[in-house]
């Protein structure tokens, strides 16, 4: 018969993702986050005298792209799941209980027995 331990079980679902690819997705999302705003910066370049308002929109995107990469890249491992829906509870044993029969009864003399100094009601 198998012994069972005190010790949490988790499900391997539940482990984060490791280190490495991680780091390599956030990576992946800095480069693609900053060729667009090369691609934004040479669309500025050439439309300026061409069409002003889409390069002036183009130029405001290569300007705020750099913040956001950044924002992105540094945002950090992902969140823990919480633990519920990763932990298996290992199943309780029943508590021993006192038998009816067990209870120490209080002897007949102390319970008919009233003190002095209480007033009847």
């Amino acid at each position: 018969m198998r012994k069972q331990s005190s010790a949490q079980t988790f499900r391997i679902t539940g482990a984060r993702q490791g280190l490495t690819e991680d780091v390599r997705g956030r990576q992946r999302r800095y480069v693609i986050s900053m060729s667009l705003r090369t691609v934004a910066v040479i669309l500025t370049a050439v439309l300026w005298n061409v069409e002003r308002p889409v390069a002036i929109i183009t130029l405001i995107a290569g300007l705020v792209l750099p913040y956001i990469a950044v924002v992105i890249a540094n945002a950090g491992r992902e969140n823990a799941t919480s633990l519920p829906s990763n932990f298996i509870a290992a199943p309780s044993r029943p508590m021993l209980t006192a038998r009816s029969g067990d209870a120490p009864a209080e002897p007949a003399a102390e319970a008919g027995r009233t003190d002095s100094t209480e007033t009847p009601r």
